[in-house]
């Protein structure tokens, strides 16, 4: 299935790349952030079938971000996917308290990435 519409939230201008690239060639149409603030002005605008968001960004981060996104009665059942370098298990169940609905390790594998997007959004 093409045509999902992914919001991707990361600092780092090389992963928003690597994340366009992988995104936008598996026929996904690919909107970005580069901090969680940033992020929310998007949501404002625009609909989106999934999100994915790093952990550590400046101004807003990744899991203020999430709860912000959790606050908004519109998108309390959307599916956000956290892509960082974090490992610990406090910062996974940060992460999931706040409302993200998986976990990916950076560096990412695309085709896992993508079959990781088609299962959270079915």
């Amino acid at each position: 299935m093409t045509g999902l519409r992914v919001l991707t939230v990361d600092d780092s201008r090389t992963i928003l790349a690597m994340l366009h690239h992988t995104l936008s060639n598996a026929g996904f149409k690919v909107l970005q952030a580069e901090d969680g603030k940033q992020g929310l002005e998007v949501l404002k605008s625009e609909s989106v079938d999934v999100v994915i968001t790093d952990i550590n960004m400046p101004v807003m981060d990744g899991i203020e971000f999430i709860k912000n996104v959790r606050a908004s009665g519109h998108y309390q059942s959307l599916p956000i996917l956290i892509l960082t370098t974090e490992t610990s298990q406090d910062k996974r169940d940060q992460g999931k308290a706040a409302g993200g609905t998986g976990w990916i390790v950076k560096p990412f594998d695309p085709d896992k990435l993508i079959s990781v997007i088609h299962r959270v959004v079915h």
